[in-house]
């Protein structure tokens, strides 16, 4: 499976991963790990460290970024905080251009 297909797997498994990129690649790894055999019960966080220095993780920025461009191409990936953040913003710029009626 791609990194692609699995962050896409991972949005629409699980929505809250759409409005947290730390949740994504949490989730990603935990994946990653499994399918690699790791014991994640066993493993310290040392090890979780050693396997992402050793890039025998996927890096966190390739999951984000991925994770962006899916919600780009499909919009109905974006999670419930996008059109919150959409709508403040634009609203801040409005009024910053002064095109808000008082």
């Amino acid at each position: 499976m791609t990194v692609k297909e699995k962050v896409k797997q991972l949005l629409l498994d699980n929505p809250t991963n759409r409005d947290s990129d730390t949740k994504l690649v949490a989730n990603y790894w935990y994946f990653e790990l499994t399918k690699k055999g790791v014991d994640l019960n066993e493993i310290s966080a040392f090890d979780l460290l050693d396997y992402y220095a050793k890039t025998k993780l996927t890096l966190a920025k390739t999951i984000v970024r991925t994770r962006a461009d899916l919600q780009k191409e499909f919009p109905e990936l974006r999670g419930k905080n996008y059109e919150l953040r959409q709508t403040t913003l634009k609203n801040k710029v409005r009024k910053e251009l002064g095109y808000e009626a008082y």
